[in-house]
């Protein structure tokens, strides 16, 4: 593994342990060049997943991108980091085991409102505002306004 710090590219493992969900090995590492010290995790990739772009452009699939757009969406919300890495470890499960290497981006934010719809209606919302494209203040209304009938009938997720 690189070093992040001085680009070295044999840095040692000093310790290993499974994640606190055991999805993943966390490996602490030690640059022998700089002595910086820093964490890596090791998952299981049951395949090579490819994104299907609304415009067909395909990229590969990048686990760490949809925790970033995940965590802006809870940015200053009261949220246990540990759902935070279940709903995200569900996704990529349940994409990686779809039998589909091809997933439309369409697929991924559905999967992101689902899951975020259970964790917190706030950031449920917000990524709502990017995901459906919101242009206008009567967008946010409209969305609010049907997630509120939703919860009113029980049909709504849970909230923090």
């Amino acid at each position: 593994m690189r070093c992040p710090f001085c680009g070295n590219p044999d840095t040692q493992v000093k310790d290993s342990r499974p994640s606190q969900d055991n999805t993943a090995i966390r490996r602490r590492r030690v640059c022998p060049d700089c002595g910086g010290r820093f964490t890596t995790f090791e998952r299981v990739q049951l395949r090579e997943l490819m994104v299907v772009k609304k415009n067909n452009r395909r990229v590969p699939f990048d686990r760490d991108k949809l925790m970033r757009s995940v965590q802006v969406a809870l940015r200053k919300r009261q949220v246990d980091p540990d759902r935070v890495e279940r709903m995200v470890n569900g996704i990529v499960r349940q994409l990686e085991s779809s039998g589909e290497s091809d997933i439309p981006s369409e697929t991924i934010g559905h999967l992101v409102m689902e899951g975020l719809r259970g964790l917190d209606t706030v950031a449920f919302v917000r990524f709502a505002s990017v995901y459906k494209n919101f242009r206008e203040a009567k967008d946010f209304e409209a969305f609010v306004g049907e997630l509120s009938e939703e919860q009113r009938v029980g049909i709504g997720g849970g909230n923090e």
